[in-house]
């Protein structure tokens, strides 16, 4: 309940409205059941004794029911309801009244003179009151909320509003349309609706009729341009991207058709409505996972929270995720200032809580990491500092030992030293039985993690020991470094598309989705009961053969594959293989109950042995002796198959 102090004028005028409404509406039920006569005129004195006390109990009732500061503008069927609820307690009050408080003076000889009958309302008069007390609180709120609409119907007719075509189904549909009676989209007016759902056609949607279904698209902006209504723009909302909506002929079509093309992000993301374009990313992925979002804000909320590498592609969408979540603080590290300056910036434009503060530095400087730990005291920490290419890892791979692995070594030791409760360590599927330098630097530090995360288990403290856990996923779509981009740009210049094997084949995920799995495994990995897992593989679906991919971005671009544009096949690179696995053999996979995440048991060497390798890899990087540092990693990672020179 909203405290007083934060009530305005406008809460007061609505409560004078109610009282106002329940006066009106308790005089006309008097009226009406006595017709005006002098049964009515004989009540009257009495009334007017008890109004006060009960219009009193009204605006008391009106505001615990939250019914004064319900905005009118917005007004739906959960409000309506609302009123029903506070009508029912102000009737079943004068129910009360009546029986047993006035019956006993009405039927007072010395009091009751002309006023007959046992009851001074009656039920007949508290029934009339109940319908129109319902219809005097209800009708200027829906009265408003019309008067609201029309304004914003006119104002888009009159302002250059686009005529606009909807895809989707009409709950999506109505999410847009109360994204434009609300202010939140502009510039646009839905004339019509096309929804995959043979249930949703011959209906209507807020006054927006559903005038088919996706193959009749051509036809209905032929009609609307017949009646001079020419349909110029496209929205997709998040039913449209289903793939029985077939979201690359409806893309195809619009493009045809010289339509301009939006879409309507997923409301379950957090995201506000607003209109974006529609990327190529949008029409390549199985449905995304759901996630739990109360789960992830119960996580993160009120904490303080540092990203490695926060100015990266994932490093700075979870930190867009963190500050979404309610953090109370965050830090940002990263080694680059225009991409530190740029995170920071965007997170100070949120209208968010969080207080944000950026720090340069660089993951191998132990020192470094160690200060800024001790000095922000974190609760969790997400270290997505990492060196990923994998053709240049396999030139200069021991830049790759120094960041991926000493880097990793450093942060968690920092994190564990400052007291986190968490350290998440971005992964990737390729340290499955690595053949790169990438995967095996990537599983190296996941060892590390899992061994600190077993010695921390196993000591007897007072509190609960910090929990180090690794998470792994694939390609992720639009990333820094992708093939997404890559081909995005040679399509851009004509191609050709450059492809390394026709039989290669990727997980992919998109950011937003990566992050959300990040954080829902920190989670699971802080339940009261300590999950017996410290290694999880985000569910990326089945994979995706590059060359499939190629030709899709190629069609969705309004080209022919072989035709327009060229598909070439480069040859493998090294550190590359054809299919990604999600786990090794020695790992035993575990259910853990969580939508779009597996688990694997832990399965690392002791403590003591990848200290002793450490030491061995920081002498041949000091000498520059890559015959023993691959010797060494050798050793570490047997599965290991690299064809790095």
């Amino acid at each position: 309940m909203m405290r007083l102090s934060n009530l305005t004028l406008r809460n007061a005028l609505i409560a004078t409205h109610d009282a106002l409404a329940t006066a009106l509406a308790l005089f006309a039920s008097f009226y009406l059941r006595f017709e005006g006569g002098d049964l009515f005129y004989d009540r009257v004195p009495l009334l007017l004794h008890i109004l006060p006390y009960f219009i009193v109990f009204t605006v008391v009732v009106c505001y615990v029911s939250n019914l004064t500061t319900m905005k009118w503008r917005f007004i739906s069927l959960p409000d309506a309801l609302n009123i029903l609820r506070v009508t029912t307690v102000l009737t079943a009050a004068l129910l009360a009244l009546d029986y047993i408080f006035v019956a006993p003076v009405v039927n007072d000889p010395s009091v009751a003179r002309s006023i007959q009958g046992g009851f001074f309302l009656g039920k007949t008069t508290i029934v009339l009151f109940w319908f129109l007390e319902v219809f005097f609180l209800s009708g200027m709120r829906f009265a408003y909320r019309y008067f609201r609409y029309t304004r914003t119907r006119r104002h888009a007719r009159t302002e250059g509003a686009l005529p606009t075509l909807v895809i989707g189904r009409t709950a999506d549909a109505e999410v847009l349309l109360r994204g434009i009676e609300s202010g939140a989209v502009t510039r646009l007016w839905p004339v019509a609706v096309l929804s995959p759902s043979v249930a949703d056609r011959g209906q209507s949607i807020r006054g927006i009729p559903v005038v088919g279904g996706i193959d009749d698209m051509e036809y209905v902006v032929a009609d609307y341009a017949k009646r001079d209504k020419p349909i110029t723009r496209v929205v997709m909302t998040p039913s449209a991207f289903d793939a029985e909506a077939r979201p690359e002929a409806v893309l195809m079509r619009a493009r045809k058709l010289n339509l301009i093309v939006s879409r309507l992000p997923s409301l379950e993301s957090g995201d506000t409505p607003r209109l974006t374009t529609v990327a190529v990313e949008d029409l390549l992925l199985r449905p995304s996972e759901k996630i739990d979002y109360k789960r992830l804000e119960a996580l993160v909320k009120g904490k303080s929270v540092i990203v490695t590498g926060g100015g990266g592609s994932i490093g700075s969408e979870i930190c867009e995720r963190v500050a979404t979540f309610g953090a109370a603080r965050l830090l940002v590290i990263e080694n680059s200032e225009p991409a530190l300056y740029a995170v920071t910036e965007e997170l100070a434009a949120r209208e968010s809580s969080v207080k944000v503060e950026g720090r340069i530095a660089d993951i191998r400087d132990r020192g470094r990491i160690t200060r800024l730990m001790n000095e922000f005291k974190p609760d969790i920490v997400f270290h997505a500092a990492a060196l990923k290419h994998v053709p240049i890892l396999e030139r200069d791979w021991s830049e790759g030992v120094k960041t991926n692995i000493f880097g990793s070594v450093n942060v968690a030791d920092a994190a564990q030293a400052a007291g986190a409760e968490a350290m998440v360590m971005i992964s990737t599927d390729k340290a499955i039985e690595p053949v790169s330098m990438l995967g095996l630097t990537k599983r190296f530090a996941e060892m590390y993690c899992q061994a600190l995360d077993r010695d921390l288990a196993a000591e007897r403290s007072g509190k609960p020991p910090m929990r180090l856990i690794s998470v792994r996923f694939g390609n992720v779509l639009a990333s820094n470094g992708s093939v997404v981009p890559k081909f995005k740009a040679q399509i851009a210049a004509g191609g050709p598309v450059t492809v390394t094997h026709p039989d290669m084949v990727r997980y992919f995920m998109t950011i937003r989705e990566a992050c959300d799995l990040v954080i829902t495994a920190a989670a699971h990995a802080l339940a009261p009961v300590r999950p017996d897992v410290s290694v999880y593989v985000l569910n990326m679906g089945q994979p995706v053969k590059i060359v499939d991919l190629a030709e899709r971005m190629i069609r969705l671009s309004g080209l022919q594959p072989g035709y327009d544009i060229d598909i070439v096949f480069s040859g493998m690179r090294p550190g590359e293989r054809l299919n990604e696995i999600l786990f090794a053999t020695e790992e035993p996979t575990v259910e853990i109950g969580v939508a779009g995440i597996m688990a694997a048991k832990p399965n690392e060497p002791p403590m003591q042995s990848l200290r002793k390798w450490i030491a061995a890899l920081e002498q041949a990087i000091a000498r520059d002796d890559r015959a023993t540092i691959k010797s060494v990693l050798k050793d570490a990672v047997p599965e290991f198959g690299s064809s790095a020179a």
